[in-house]
């Protein structure tokens, strides 16, 4: 019988999200099984969430992938999960309570620190800087304005002018960016948590005929044309599609009763005009990464 995987992402808004989906779909379809999706229609809501982990549950997947959409509030239902007996993966969020066979993602800390600081020295070590945060209650978000605060330390010459809160999305990014660059008479540069609420900075920047350097995280097609057009200068690759990817197949593996890692931590890598046209192109035709090649790097048989 073919193996069945529900597979739970945060929003259809994150063009990242997009890409996770479609790398859970490609490891499955080339290790014989079907990934089942299951997305909120209100972006990152836990309830509706924990609603389709239950309605998961009841038509009995083989495997679960998770990106919890709140680091608390789907505990009752990854709870159930691990009651069923159902073997779940995490995937670009760690789970803060339950159990899983493993967890792939990325150092959000250190990718955020690499790219601040990039970002930093372009600045020549001076410069007022603005950052867009993600959803107050994001790991990945907490961790990656903590990188940047703390980049600081490094250049006195950096002043943190301001903060706003963009959830992660390109509208509301937009919107606290408009208010900044009305309130901030001087932005040198901006600090966007992911590459889609640095789109909406570029569009803020555009509306207000304002110009700063900006960087992101994601690697994100519109960000690789962004940073070809000059909008932007770097991001970081925060691959979501790999980790998906990888993720679907740990929970394949460990269905056929293969040994998987306990986790998987894929490389900090800076994406910038001299490198971007490695990612320049749409996520379609960007490649997986292969398990054996992921063995090799990371160390696992």
């Amino acid at each position: 019988m073919q193996i069945k995987l529900a597979v739970f992402t945060k929003n259809r808004s994150n063009p990242a999200y997009a890409a996770a989906r479609l790398g859970a779909d490609r490891a499955a379809a080339r290790l014989g099984a079907h990934a089942a999706h299951y997305v909120p229609q209100e972006p990152d809501d836990p309830a509706e969430q924990s609603a389709l982990i239950e309605q998961a549950l009841a038509e009995r997947p083989d495997a679960m992938v998770l990106v919890p959409v709140h680091p608390t509030a789907v505990n009752a239902a990854i709870r159930k999960v691990n009651a069923a007996g159902i073997p779940l993966v995490a995937c670009i969020n760690r789970l803060t309570e339950g159990r899983c066979v493993s967890f792939v993602g990325s150092e959000d800390y250190r990718l955020a620190l690499g790219i601040a600081r990039y970002l930093f020295e372009r600045l020549g070590g001076k410069g007022d800087v603005v950052i867009i945060e993600g959803p107050p209650e994001s790991v990945t978000s907490i961790a990656r304005v903590r990188a940047f605060r703390d980049a600081v330390a490094a250049y006195p010459g950096i002043r943190i002018a301001g903060a706003c809160n963009g959830r992660y999305l390109l509208d509301p990014a937009r919107e606290a960016m408009v208010t900044m660059l009305a309130e901030l008479p001087r932005i040198d540069a901006i600090l966007a948590a992911n590459d889609i609420m640095a789109i909406g900075a570029i569009e803020a920047l555009r509306t207000a005929k304002r110009h700063a350097l900006l960087v992101g995280v994601n690697a994100i097609p519109q960000a690789i044309a962004a940073i070809r057009r000059g909008d932007m200068i770097a991001t970081a690759d925060f691959n979501a599609m790999n980790m998906a990817s990888l993720a679907a197949e740990c929970a394949i593996r460990h269905l056929r009763g293969e040994s998987v890692p306990t986790e998987i931590i894929l490389p900090v890598q800076i994406v910038d005009a001299a490198n971007c046209s490695v990612w320049d192109q749409p996520y379609e035709d960007r490649e997986c990464p292969s398990w054996a090649d992921v063995a090799i790097q990371q160390g696992f048989s």
